[in-house]
Order: structure tokens, then C-alpha cells, then sequence
């Protein structure tokens, strides 16, 4: 009898979430584990992971939904590994439906997921009833504690954490073409970040024009020019309402501040980018300003106020042929006409094809798409970032990012992903405030 899966990739994967299944115990030995098998791929993993376990000394049962793969059965079987009708105590292994399935879990395996909910689960490659591709939840689905995804990481991890729980990624020696679908981890963002060289001046690191506030919102103003000088711009100008301007200097005396309004805000002096929007109301003034500054042949970042403006004007978008990012939530999003579908991977690319721009799309999992390559989903998240102001900080950071030369993809993704680590050292295991998440800066 066979004590091995056939063929090198699924005895890594098998291999993989047996590693994972022994370091989730306390110990191994004795250690009650069961098994929710499907007919699938992920049954057969979660039958030859559960043989492994039974070697060595767990006591290992499975629940069959449907009739499994024969080799897994018949080696599980032969461990001394046992097939049960009924969901029995110990470490819960998700091996129900594969990437392949779509739409809501049929009968038997929803209840397992109901039944399970609040038991330890390790997910094998995708908690069951969660899509592969866009992370929707259509009726019942897993929630795992950790999920050990194999090869590559699945667009629905990153979109459905709140079922994923804590990823492992395996490496079963793949050979897999360029994702459609990216997530930067740190020493990716590490490459990307600008770093200062021999002979920079403040010029040459990069100027970033600010143009936010107004008398009801002088924080934002405060928030974003903050965030910009954090983020490394060698010289942040703000330009705004005198209300807002005796803010920034009192916050921030490193920014040059001017008192302009309306068009004449891109006569504060030369930038490389330019952020506008956040707090700046949507007023006629400010509606100038968003016009001006959309006129300017550099990359200009698009936020809050900025995009319920650009949404009632598209032609300002469609005359730029400089880079553009717009970083709306989903509210701010449906103003351009597109609602955020259980596809937000999907939503951000359509309209970044519709407008001609870069869509950094807010949320839970943040996504960051242009027309054209792959999107990004940024991974360090926290719904503690759910709160007033985080945006205009995400906003300076990304357009001082711009300034220095990095493209909208990559600033707006290496700002999100700096935003997620400052939000959740800012939380720590509670809650947190734009201020915080300023101070928290990494």
C-alpha cells in the first residue's frame, strides 16, 4: 500500500499541511485531528496530510461529503485512520471544496461549516465556500484559523481575511506564469522605497504640492501634509484656505505654506506631484482648485472631495495624459458610475480602464489597479484603519511617494502597505487615530 502521495507536487502539498497541522498542535502524539474530505484535490491533501499525522501517533478521523480519491482513502485507511459520520473533538482540517468551486457550498458541506465555526480549522489551499478569485461568500463558508494555500496566493485570501485567518504559503516547485494579482511583502516594498543618494538636494528628493483643508476641515490639511513629509518628500508645499494654512504651519513649520485658493493654487511654486482633495470641500473654489491642479502636467494623486469633483467632471481626468491616481472608498467609487461588485479586484481595474488612470480602491484589503498589468492587494491591513482621517494620511504618503518617482502602482501600493503596518502597530490589539497612525510612520 502506498504511504506516499503520487507525484512530487502533492506530496509537498500534503507534506506542507501536515507540518502545519503538527506545529498548530500542542504536540502530535495523541492529539484528537479530523478530517472534512470532498471529492476534490483538497480532500485528497487533507487524506494524505491526515495519514502522515496518524504516523505519527494522532488520532486522526474523517467526515467524507462524497466519495474521495481512492489512493487517499485507501492510505488513510491503512494508518489506522478512521472515517466518521459525526464531527468529533480536535483540530478541524478543511479539505471540503477546492479552488475550482463557485458559488454557495452544497447542503452537507454548508452545515459542516456551520458546524465547525467556532472550532480551530486549518483551511487547505482556501477555506471552503470562499471564491478563489474575487473573495466573495455566497451563503455558509469556513472561517479558519490558518489557512495553508499552495504555490501561489489566491486573489480570495487576500479579499476574504476574515475567513483565511493566518496564511502559510507552501512552495510545491511550481513553474506558474506572471499573476494577475500581486501582494508586496516587506522586502519587496523595501526595493521600491526611494532612498536618498550623494548630491540629493530637496529638489531632486522629490516636491509634492498639497492642496487640502478648508475652515471646516483644517485636520485633513494637517493629516496629509504630515503624511507627506513622513513619507521622504525632500520639500512639501502646501497650498490652501489661510485657516487651514495656520494649521500646517503650526503642525508642520519644514512645509512651505501658501495662502491660495481656487486656480491659483499651482502658482505656489514647482512640484514634481501634486495631492488634492482631502477636506477641501466641494464648493466652487474648490472645485477650481481641482480643475487647476488636474491641468498640471505632472502625476497628480485624487482624494476625497477631489473625487466627488473629478466624478462630476470626468473631462478633467480624460485631458491628463500625466499620471493619475485616484484612492477612493467604496461610496466615493459608485460616484463614477461603477458599483464595488464582490469583485474588487474586477471594480478597480474597470475603472481604471474607463477613466485612464490608477485606482487605489480603500477597504479591508485595499487594491491597487491601472488599465493595463496586474493589481495589487495589499496585505498588511486593518479595520482598525476605519476611521476619520487614515485616508488623508494614505493621501500624503502615496503623493510624496509620486513626487519621488515612483509610478502610481507603486506608490499607491507601497504607501497602503506602509499605511497597514503604521495602523496596526498604531492599534496594537485595540483601536487607533489618524494621529497615531501619523506618529506610527515606519
Amino acid at each position: 500500500m502506498a504511504q506516499l502521495p503520487p507525484g512530487a507536487l502533492m506530496q509537498r502539498a500534503a507534506t506542507g499541511l501536515a507540518v502545519a497541522c503538527a506545529q498548530r498542535l500542542s504536540r502530535v502524539y495523541a492529539s484528537p485531528v479530523v478530517l472534512l474530505v470532498g471529492r476534490g484535490d483538497n480532500g485528497a491533501d487533507a487524506l494524505w496530510a491526515g495519514a502522515m499525522l496518524r504516523r505519527r501517533g494522532a488520532v486522526v478521523s474523517a467526515v467524507l461529503t462524497g466519495e474521495p480519491k481512492a489512493d487517499a482513502l485507501a492510505a488513510f485507511r491503512a494508518t489506522g485512520g478512521r472515517v466518521v459520520d459525526e464531527v468529533g473533538p480536535g483540530l478541524v482540517v478543511d479539505g471540503l471544496v477546492g479552488i475550482g468551486g463557485r458559488g454557495a457550498l452544497r447542503d452537507a458541506a454548508a452545515a459542516l461549516a456551520a458546524e465547525v465555526r467556532d472550532r480551530d480549522v486549518v483551511a487547505v489551499d482556501l477555506p471552503s465556500g470562499v471564491d478563489a478569485d474575487t473573495g466573495e461568500v455566497a451563503g455558509t463558508a469556513v472561517r479558519a484559523g490558518l489557512t495553508v494555500t499552495f504555490g501561489t496566493l489566491k486573489p480570495g485570501l487576500l479579499l476574504a481575511r476574515e475567513h483565511v485567518g493566518e496564511l502559510q504559503l507552501v512552495d510545491i516547485g511550481l513553474a506558474l506564469p506572471p499573476a494577475p494579482v500581486e501582494v508586496l511583502e516587506d522586502a519587496d516594498v523595501e526595493l521600491l522605497l526611494p532612498r536618498p543618494r550623494r548630491g540629493d538636494d530637496k529638489y531632486t528628493r522629490g516636491v509634492v504640492g498639497v492642496a487640502a483643508g478648508s475652515r471646516a476641515y483644517p485636520g485633513a490639511a494637517v493629516l496629509s501634509v504630515g503624511a507627506a513629509v513622513r513619507a521622504g518628500a525632500g520639500m512639501v508645499r502646501f497650498a490652501g484656505t489661510p485657516h487651514a494654512a495656520e494649521q500646517v504651519r503650526s503642525h508642520w513649520p519644514e512645509v512651505v505654506v501658501s495662502e491660495l485658493e481656487g486656480s491659483d493654487v499651482v502658482t505656489a511654486g514647482r512640484v514634481q506631484a501634486w495631492v488634492v482633495g482631502p477636506g477641501l470641500g466641494t464648493g466652487a473654489r474648490a472645485a477650481e482648485t481641482v480643475e487647476a491642479v488636474l491641468a498640471e502636467d505632472v502625476p497628480v494623486l485624487v482624494d476625497a472631495d477631489g473625487l466627488t469633483l473629478a466624478a462630476r467632471h470626468p473631462e478633467w481626468l480624460s485631458r491628463r495624459t500625466a499620471p493619475t491616481l485616484l484612492t477612493p472608498h467604496d461610496r466615493e467609487f459608485a460616484r463614477f458610475g461603477l458599483d464595488v461588485l464582490a469583485d474588487r479586484v474586477g471594480s478597480a481595474r474597470a475603472l481604471a480602464a474607463e477613466l485612464g488612470v490608477t485606482v487605489l480602491l480603500k477597504g479591508d484589503a485595499t487594491v491597487v489597479a491601472g488599465p493595463h498589468g496586474p493589481a495589487r492587494v495589499n496585505a498588511p491591513g486593518t479595520a482598525a484603519l476605519a476611521t476619520a482621517g487614515t485616508g488623508d494620511v494614505l493621501a500624503g504618503a502615496a503623493g510624496a511617494l509620486l513626487a519621488q518617482g515612483l509610478g502610481p502602482l507603486d506608490a499607491g501600493s507601497v504607501a497602503a502597505h506602509l499605511h497597514g503596518l503604521a495602523g496596526r502597530d498604531a492599534a496594537g490589539a485595540g483601536t487607533t487615530s489618524a494621529s497615531a497612525v501619523l506618529a506610527h510612520w515606519p
